[in-house]
């Protein structure tokens, strides 16, 4: 079996976050526990494109909090698009903010912004073949 490493994301209001992030990003829910009006904490695994990540409701007793609850986060995660100001506008669209606008640096066009959840997320594409060559 080969690895991978998902992330999985902690917020306040899980529901909501799942259908931002439908909204915003396009992701498709694969996978859902709770998040109903009787069992309200979310667990949902989502895809976009060829990626997947998970999001759950915060659970302090576990040691899992959100960045709402710290105060801002510890991981920034980057989205792979083919157009990465028209992905930062739909994100703003559905209520992220912009943190940075897109623009070309580093062999990238590169944009940054916040989800209504406290999650900062790098959205962009590489201008030229990626990795680099070694």
């Amino acid at each position: 079996m080969s690895a991978q490493v998902l992330a999985q994301l902690s917020v306040r209001r899980g529901r909501e976050a799942v259908e931002f992030y439908k909204q915003a990003f396009g992701a498709v829910e694969v996978y859902r526990v709770g998040g109903s009006d009787a069992n309200p904490a979310v667990v949902s695994q989502l895809e976009v494109g060829d990626g997947s990540f998970w999001v759950a409701d915060e659970s302090p007793e576990h040691l899992n909090f959100s960045p709402e609850t710290v105060g801002g986060g510890t991981v920034r995660l980057l989205l792979i698009v083919d157009d990465p100001d028209a992905a930062i506008e739909r994100a703003v669209a559905a209520g992220a903010t912009i943190v940075r606008p897109a623009a070309d640096e580093h062999g990238w066009r590169l944009g940054r912004i916040a989800d209504p959840f406290g999650h900062h997320w790098e959205v962009g594409k590489p201008l030229r073949p990626w990795p680099p060559a070694r």
